[in-house]
Parts: structure tokens; sequence; C-alpha cells
């Protein structure tokens, strides 16, 4: 019998388990420091709001793993020696394996800024930065001001997160409008504005130079890029992420941001495999970037790795680009390529509603009309729909006329289709 040990057990070392125990017999180990339990990362906001318990983001039931033959183990894996197939943990103990997938993840940007490693200065990521944020800002009577370092979207659900607690926030945003580097103009300056709609102080233009400390060796204040001292009792470090690969330096798997794989998520090394966030593709589909901190990214690796080590050798195929997200309490939806500038080649329709926060964008070919990509903010649009369509070239004539068939709004909503269908005339159309 095969043992295949997994390291990390988010969405992608468990689909992988899973996946690996409905078609084989093999011995699975899956390991992780982090929680004992498989747990959806991205419901952690919602248990410091109130609206979960911790327990209600597990999707399986403690006893599932045992009656699925998945065996569990708590620890830190420090060191992996492929030559003897062997993980060494930060207590010395050791695992054997017969292959391998590291599963390890993302773990937040730190830049080096004067101060970061104080006390109540944190990311959020882990369940372990669940529980310090709420030893660190459990209420505005203890934390009189949080301060958040970058403009992206675990940024501002961590503003999000601190408001619900009446906790004053001031977001300092590198960039001169929210998300510019992914969202055009139009949509970024309704992010902008629904920002300090809800009493958030939004400083765009602005860096953090340092973090002053108390006597106490907590943060107190930092010092933006423009010399202003801003007195704080907590500072969130959301700066981005990228991959969790410390601990293989120097062991001969060849790593770059991540751990570096082929289209069949092997690595250099025989028997050893990359899924999830920490996982560069040396050979990306398309357009797409070579690592993808995505929920369903990492699913869907997990899904074919699964398939290769369970005999059916498959190429890491994960169609067209697609992303969620909400900004407080605006959705987003994005599908296929809607660059923030139209390139050479491309035009842009963008349609908002005159009152409410909510715009569709819909790139496409300039000679052959074909749709690129879709935006929307506010309103909700069927994944089916859209991928087909991608799929399928439809042009954005076509795209258009039938854009009632792609509406995912639920029952008693607003219906925009009509208002969008008669202001398409030229591109960049507002009304």
């Amino acid at each position: 019998m095969k043992h295949i040990a997994i390291i990390g057990n988010g969405i992608s070392g468990i689909t992988a388990a899973r996946h690996i125990r409905k078609w084989s017999d093999h011995k699975i180990t899956v390991i992780s420091a982090e929680s004992e339990y498989f747990f959806s990362r991205t419901a952690l906001m919602y248990v410091y709001m109130g609206h979960q318990k911790f327990e209600h983001t597990q999707p399986y039931e403690n006893w599932f793993w045992e009656k699925n033959r998945i065996e569990l183990k708590k620890g830190y894996v420090s060191k992996v020696v492929p030559k003897e197939n062997k993980l060494v943990f930060s207590d010395h103990s050791t695992l054997n394996y017969d292959e391998l997938i590291i599963a390890s993840g993302s773990k937040p940007n730190k830049f080096g800024w004067p101060g970061q490693d104080l006390e109540r200065v944190q990311g959020l990521y882990s369940k372990q930065d669940l529980e310090l944020l709420e030893t660190n800002a459990p209420n505005n009577k203890l934390c009189k001001r949080a301060i958040i370092v970058g403009g992206g979207l675990i940024g501002i659900e961590l503003a999000e997160m601190l408001r619900t607690r009446d906790i004053p926030v001031t977001f300092l945003v590198r960039e001169d409008s929210f998300w510019n580097n992914v969202l055009p103009d139009d949509e970024s300056e309704t992010i902008n504005k629904h920002i300090r709609k809800h009493h958030v102080d939004l400083r765009l233009s602005t860096e953090l130079k340092e973090i002053k400390a108390d006597e106490n060796g907590r943060a107190r204040a930092v010092i933006t890029s423009e010399d202003e001292e801003i007195p704080c009792d907590f500072v969130g470090l959301t700066a981005g992420v990228s991959p969790n690969i410390d601990f293989l330096k120097n062991s001969g798997i060849e790593l770059g941001k991540g751990v570096k794989v082929n289209r069949y998520l092997e690595t250099n090394i025989p028997g050893i495999y990359a899924i999830g966030d920490c996982a560069e593709q040396t050979e990306p589909t398309g357009l797409r970037r070579p690592v993808e901190a995505v929920w369903y990214t990492g699913r869907m690796m997990g899904e074919t790795v699964a398939q290769t080590l369970c005999g059916n050798k498959m190429a890491y195929q994960p169609g067209h680009w697609f992303n969620s997200a909400k900004f407080f309490d605006i959705e987003y939806q994005t599908y296929g390529w809607v660059w923030p500038k139209p390139k050479d080649d491309e035009l842009h329709f963008y349609w908002e509603h005159s009152t409410e926060e909510k715009c569709i964008r819909i790139a496409y070919h300039k000679n052959s009309r074909a749709i690129l990509g879709i935006n929307s903010l506010g309103i909700r649009i069927c994944h089916e729909v859209i991928d087909r369509w991608l799929s399928e070239e439809k042009s954005i004539d076509f795209v258009i006329e039938n854009f009632h068939q792609a509406n995912f709004d639920p029952e008693f909503y607003k219906q925009h289709h009509k208002a969008i269908k008669n202001s398409y005339k030229q591109p960049l159309q507002t009304v």
C-alpha cells in the first residue's frame, strides 16, 4: 500500500486527500500545524463578525476523517529530505512517505518595515491570526484606532471586520485609487466612495514608513510616507501574501516565488507534487499568473493531482479565469480578462446605474467583437452562462441581447438588463 503524505490541510490538500481516498486504497496522512481539522479559510472573517462560530466553518464532522481512513497529524514540518523520502518536524520527529504533496499555502507579506514585529501588529490569514485579532482588537475601548496597510482584498475584509465592532479604521493604500491595478478607474472610484461611506479613513497614495512602539513593545503609532504620525492601538499588515515555502530551502526541490511545477503539478523531484497557493506554474495557461492564491484553483489542483496519483495522469487545466469578492456590501465578480485599461486590440462597454452602486463592464475584441471578459459590481451573474459564452467566443452584440440569461440576482431584486441593452451605443457608455 502506497503512503501519500500531504503537507497542509487547506482546500488544496484536503481536496487531494478526499479524491485519493475516493479512487484508491492508499494510506493518506494530512499534516497541519494550523488546525486539527479542515476549515473554510474564507469564512474566518464571519467568525470575528459574530455571524458564525468557528466550528461552523468546518465542512465535515470530526468523525469523517477516521471513517474515511484519512490520518490527521498535527505538527510543523521544518524540513523535507527527498533522498530519504522523509519529513522532519519541529520537535525532531520524522515521517516517511512514498509520495508527497506540498500544499502549504501562503503567508502574509512583510517588507522590512521598522516595527513590523511589534506586539499588536499582525496579518490576517490563519486561524492563529483570527485568535490573535481577538486579543489585539477585541473592542473599541481597548482598540481606539486601527491602521490597515495594503489596499487589497484582505485589507478591505479586515476593515469591514473591525468596523462591525465600531473600531475606527485608517486604511493606507499605496495606489492612487483602491485596487486600480485590477479594477478600471470607474469601478475603483466607486469602491473608494463605498469604503468612505462605511466610515473608513481611506488614505490613498500613502505608504507605511515605520511603526512606533510604546514602552511595552506594542504598536502605538505609525509614520506614513507623508511623515504624518497617526496614533493607533493595532496595525494590520495586509499587503498581499506569498507562498509559504521557507521550510523547503536546501531541500533540492526547485523554488522560485513558489514551488515550481509543470502542467502535471510535478516538481523537479519524482514523487513530489505541489498544489494550491504555494505552487508556481512553469507553464501557465494563457494569460494566467504562475502563482494564483485563489480558493477554486486550489480545489482544482487537488482534484487533478489526485487523478495522477491514482493512475490517471492528468494535466492541470484551470479554464477561464474567474474570481469574486465583496467590498463591504458590494459584490464583485470577474470572468475572463478585463484589464484596467483597454489594450490596443480591444474595446470596453461600460454601464453604470445612475443612483445605485451597480455596474457592468464587458471587454471585447475590436475586430472580431468576441467578448474577452466581464466585470460586475452589485449585480450577480451566472458563472455557467458567462463561462460558456467565453468558450464559444460570443460577440458583444449577442451578450448584450441575451444578458438577461446571465442574471443571477435573487427573486424580487431589480433587473437591469433592459437598461444595459438600451445604453449599448458606444464603448465606455455611462448612464
